[in-house]
Formats: structure tokens, C-alpha cells, sequence
């Protein structure tokens, strides 16, 4: 085997600054560090673009500079792959300004990768790739069914029409005042709620396979408003708030499975991205995947959320399809190119 045998990969597509290594023979993880940006963006209730990008350009070299003294072999580096779309424009070029240094430094080929498209890997760590498989995509940017046949051909079969999964939870955790990011926090409260408040389960009656999460998030405002709100009231409205969004992925999701998988070859379905870390969600996939005989496959909670291993593990399929792409090539895109 070549003496060149590793994968660096850097992610920087949103908050979290983060570098891997992985071994492409075996995908073995060698290294991964994150660090997270949420305490420095919690007095905002979201991300503030300007201060990611100023954190990157600090926490990047710091992982670097860990990674060095991991004793690792840089010499063995074959290629360094770098998400470059979709994501924070400021935040997306700190990790390929890096990217680019090293590739300069090391003389290893670049590789561009697609954040969603990592996510999907995130599934594969560690072991081979599965192909055909449907995958579940959500996360604080993003509500997406996708379906996966290799490396190259990945197709969006449904999409949210406004709002995302991860998005609404944050939105409803600052209408609460219970800070960033409001995911983990919502799912916390919602474990000590009843079940005395309903809110409407979005496109329940329609045939569109698409996600919504607007107006939900609308009837959650409008419940608030005027209201003396207390820690009780507060677990009540999460727990509302959560089961509805719970049941609507879920409800979709079914109509996925009974009208385009019923004939189709696709037996795997994985759930990725950091909102799919929801412990009730996760519970409400997997009954839906045992009733239509699907395997389900499930990101480790621990890397879920943006991570440079996933990039990683995405990076070593993309290397032995030789992805490679020229330093002067390697742009950054807001937006998705699938």
C-alpha cells in the first residue's frame, strides 16, 4: 500500500470547529477534535455569523496544533478533504483557506465535500458504505428524505418548505427564553411536560411529501402570547411543541415508505444530521422502520452534530474515486450543488 494512507479532514460549515484523521484502508478513526462555538452564541439565540468566522480563524490552528502533537504522520497524509458547501460563507472559507495552506505545505491533493452529503457518511464510520439507502436528513439548516445509490448519485426526494426540524426548535427555546441551542434543551423540558396543550400537526391532511414547520412554530408564539409563562407551562409547551414535530416527520416519513419505497430496492434508512440526536424521534423512526421491514441506521450520538470525521469517512470513498480537485477550483458555495 502506498506509504500516503491517511485522510485529513476540516469542518467549519456553520459553529463547530473540527479536524480528523482516518485511515483509508480501514476508515479508522486516527484523531478527532470539535470545538463548539454554542457558549459564545447562547447570549444571541443563534449564530452570529461574523463571530463563527472569527472563532474558526482561532480554534482551527488550536486543533491543528493538537493534532501535531498527536504525533501524527504528516508525511502519510494522501489527501486533505474540506467541506466547502452548503454552510456560513465566513465560516465555510476558514476551513478552506486552511485546507488549501496544508495542501500547499504537504503537496496532498484537495478534496471538496458536501456537508450534507458528509452527514450521510456519518453513518458509515468506521465500515464500509451501504448503497442503495434512504436517509432522513435533520438539522438546524436542513429537512431533507434523500436517496443514495453511490458515492456520486444522491437524489432530494422531499424538503421542508420553509423552517427546518433543528430551526424550529431553536426558534421555539428563544420564544421561551432557554437559550441556544434549543434542541437539547427542548427535548430536556419535554420530558417533564403533559399532554393538556395540542398543537397542530403541519400538512396532516396533505398528499405533498414535504415538511413545514412555520406554522406550528406560528401556534406556538400565539399560545404564548399574553400568557404568564412558568417552568411548568414551559414543559407543557415542549412537550406539545415536540410531539407535534415528531409527528409530523413521522407521519411523512410513512407516506415515503408506502408510496415510493413499497416496490423499491432500498432496504436501509438512516436518520443523520444533529437535530436526529432527538432520543423520542429516534424511538418513533424505529417503530415506523420495524412495521415496513427497514434496517435502520443511526449516526453515534456523539457525531451527529457538524464533525470533521464524518468529512473524514466521506473523504476516503471520494479518494478512491480520486475526487480530487485543483487548489484554484476549490470554492465555497452557500448553498448546495447536489
Amino acid at each position: 500500500m502506498d506509504s500516503k494512507s491517511l485522510i485529513l479532514s476540516i469542518e467549519s460549515s456553520c459553529d463547530d470547529s473540527s479536524i480528523a484523521v482516518t485511515r483509508i484502508n480501514d476508515c479508522k478513526i486516527l484523531f478527532h477534535q470539535k470545538i463548539s462555538q454554542d457558549i459564545e452564541h447562547s447570549n444571541y439565540g443563534g449564530v452570529v455569523p461574523e463571530l463563527a468566522s472569527r472563532l474558526h480563524s482561532v480554534c482551527l490552528p488550536k486543533i491543528l496544533k493538537n493534532l501535531k502533537d498527536e504525533n501524527i504522520n504528516f508525511n502519510g497524509i494522501a489527501a486533505i478533504a474540506v467541506t466547502n458547501e452548503p454552510g456560513l460563507s465566513v465560516s465555510l472559507i476558514e476551513g478552506v483557506m486552511m485546507a488549501k495552506a496544508l495542501h500547499l505545505s504537504l503537496q496532498s491533493p484537495l478534496i471538496g465535500i458536501n456537508h450534507l452529503k458528509g452527514h450521510i457518511y456519518s453513518l458509515f464510520l468506521e465500515k464500509d458504505s451501504i448503497f442503495p439507502i434512504a436517509i432522513l436528513l435533520l438539522s438546524g439548516g436542513h429537512s431533507l428524505i434523500l436517496e443514495a445509490y453511490s458515492y456520486d448519485d444522491i437524489k432530494i426526494i422531499a424538503r421542508t418548505l420553509d423552517d427546518s426540524f433543528g430551526e424550529s426548535f431553536d426558534k421555539v427555546a428563544k420564544m421561551l427564553n432557554l437559550g441556544y441551542p434549543g434542541g437539547p434543551i427542548v427535548e430536556s423540558r419535554a420530558k417533564f411536560g403533559k399532554g393538556d396543550i395540542v398543537f397542530p400537526i403541519p400538512l396532516l391532511h396533505s398528499k405533498d411529501l414535504a415538511f413545514s414547520f412555520s406554522g406550528l412554530k406560528n401556534a406556538v408564539r400565539m399560545f404564548i402570547d399574553d400568557k404568564n409563562i412558568d417552568d411548568n407551562l414551559i414543559n407543557d409547551i415542549c412537550f406539545a411543541f415536540q410531539k407535534s414535530a415528531i409527528t409530523h416527520i413521522t407521519k411523512k416519513t410513512k407516506f415515503y415508505f408506502e408510496h415510493y419505497l413499497k416496490d423499491s430496492t432500498i432496504r436501509h434508512f438512516g436518520i443523520v444530521g444533529g437535530a436526529s440526536a432527538n432520543i423520542s424521534l429516534r424511538e418513533s423512526i424505529s417503530l415506523l422502520c420495524e412495521e415496513y421491514n427497514k434496517t435502520l441506521l443511526f449516526a453515534p450520538l456523539e457525531f451527529c452534530s457538524d464533525n470533521a470525521a464524518m468529512i473524514g469517512r466521506c473523504g476516503v470513498d471520494a479518494y478512491i474515486l480520486k475526487r480530487f480537485i485543483d487548489a484554484k477550483d476549490l470554492d465555497i458555495s452557500p448553498k448546495s450543488r447536489f
